[in-house]
Parts: structure tokens; sequence; C-alpha cells
């Protein structure tokens, strides 16, 4: 099976650096070759600084893929799902590339960081730049433990690689982001039994209510999905929050090896049930950032690098 990038499945880390650009020129070639010099980036500092556990991912944008990539296009790869209701809305903001650096030291991240932008750097435009961190024991900024669904060990490939599926593309990952601005005012004057059922977990000791005893809008409701067999429809979130004195909020990072999940649980957040049962979380935080990406195997990008 081709290496899936190692930021896909990765332990969480301490810091990271979300990095989003669009290609100005036209030569393809040139950024097929830039895109397997970023792997030999990642590569060095994790050989020189070992300890800092770092992890990346170079993922290419859905309206940037046929030009980048013309030979073919990954089965399920599909815009950032518009979404709009009443005032919850899921904004699309796309971009040609995203790059995703992680470790366990905020100086390595820089320091990848300003050697992918040199690299790129007259080939591209900077659209954002965002640094997320770990905050206590992996906790969002609302005082609730983030991602504590995810799924654990082996069971994280099944969920976020894409497999014999898509031979062309075995490997990859499909990759939804957001950005989400948090109204931490607000959040903060909830009592916390409110909060916890909002969420559907404590939020001391994170412990999952009870199913039959989560209200309708809580976010592990709108979140917990079934199919038609009753299998869970599950995601790999690789996020982390973000912020500074005057804005907060989530850096939201999916990977999976099918591009529904994702599309089907925003639509159960935003849309919510047969009753119109919202994720009640959406009262107090608000997207402001949408895109979608495929992040092909090692082997994929090195390959077509290797061929411009």
């Amino acid at each position: 099976m081709p290496q899936p990038q190692k930021g896909i499945c990765a332990e969480p880390n301490l810091h990271a650096l979300y990095l989003m650009f669009n290609v100005i020129d036209e030569q393809d070639d040139i950024i097929r070759s830039k895109l397997a010099q970023i792997l030999n980036i990642f590569e060095h500092y994790d050989e020189e600084h070992y300890e800092a556990m770092i992890s990346g991912v170079v993922a290419v944008g859905t309206n940037y893929w046929m030009e980048l990539y013309p030979g073919g296009i990954p089965k399920e790869l599909a815009p950032f799902p518009d979404m709009h209701c009443d005032d919850r809305h899921a904004p699309v903001v796309p971009s040609d590339l995203f790059i995703q650096i992680r470790a366990d030291r905020a100086d390595i991240c820089h320091a990848i960081g300003v050697d992918v932008y040199e690299l790129l750097k007259g080939h591209v435009e900077l659209l954002e730049q965002v640094k997320g961190f770990r905050y206590l024991d992996g906790r969002d900024l609302t005082g609730f433990v983030d991602g504590t669904e995810n799924p654990k060990g082996m069971h994280k490939l099944d969920v976020a690689i894409v497999g014999d599926e898509d031979p062309s593309y075995t490997g990859g990952s499909y990759i939804h982001i957001q950005r989400y601005r948090h109204n931490l005012d607000n959040w903060n004057q909830v009592p916390v039994e409110k909060q916890e059922q909002i969420m559907g977990r404590t939020k001391s000791d994170d412990v999952e209510f009870l199913s039959h005893k989560k209200a309708r809008y809580a976010h592990t409701k709108r979140t917990s999905l079934k199919d038609d067999d009753g299998n869970s429809i599950e995601i790999l979130r690789q996020s982390m929050p973000y912020g500074n004195m005057k804005v907060q909020g989530l850096f939201f990072v999916s990977c999976a090896k099918s591009s529904r999940p994702f599309t089907q649980m925003l639509e159960s957040m935003i849309f919510g049930d047969e009753t119109g049962t919202y994720d009640k979380i959406l009262d107090f935080t608000t997207a402001e950032t949408g895109a979608a990406y495929f992040a092909p195997s090692i082997d994929f990008i090195r390959k077509q690098g290797d061929m411009s």
C-alpha cells in the first residue's frame, strides 16, 4: 500500500501551523516538484529534531486538482459543501494548497513554515496562516475535551485512509477544514450544567451522556451518526484551538477515506434532524472559512514530482 502522509494519523501535538495558498502562475510542473520537496523539508526536520514529533500534511484543493494532476481525479473529490440555514452557515473559502505542520515545539513549526513559504514564494499567494496550540489536557477553548470520539490505534487508518476502493489514490485522505470563531463571552455566561447538555458530555471529567439522556440538540448527538446498516459514520479530527486576547476559536481539520462523512455530519449540525433540531453549539461559534482538499500518498506526490 502506498505510504500515507504522516500527519494524517499522527498523535496530537502541542503546536500547529496551518497554511493556505493560492497558486498565482501556471507552472504546474514546478508546483508538483515543490510539493515533493516539502515532504523533504518535513523529513529533514524530523531527522534533526526527532524529539519534536514532527508531522505534516500536503493537500491539494478541489478546484486546483485537475490543473495540477490532470491525469485523473479521486473518486469522491468534491467542492466544500456550501450550507446555510437561518443564521447557521458553512461558508466556502477555497484555496489551492493546504499545508499542515505540527510538532511539540513552536519554534520548529515556525522554522518549517518559513522553509515551506520560501520554497513556494513567487509561485503562490499566502491566503491565511493560523497557529494552533494544545490547550490544557487537549481541550477546546470552550473548556471541553476535543476529539474524544476520534478512532484509536490502527482503526485510524480504516477511517482516514483511502483503500482499495480507489486504487489510483490508495493511501490518500479527504481533508475538510473550517476555522471557527467562538463567542466565549456568551458561552461563559451559560451555567456548566447547560453547557454539558449542549455538548452531551460532562465538562470536568469528559464522560459522555448515555444516548437516551442526550438532548436532541447535543453536539455529540448531532455528530454521532450511523449509516443504513447501523455502522458508525466516522471521521478523524486533527483540530486545534487558536487565538489571541481578542479572537479565539477552533481550527477544525477532518480526515477521512471518503468525502461523505464530513458532509453528513455538517448537514446534521446545521439543518438538524427531522424536527429541525440543530447542533446548539452553533449558537456560540461561527464558521468563518471552509475548504475541501485531497492529501495524496507520499508515493503519489513523489512520483508526480519526479515526472515534472
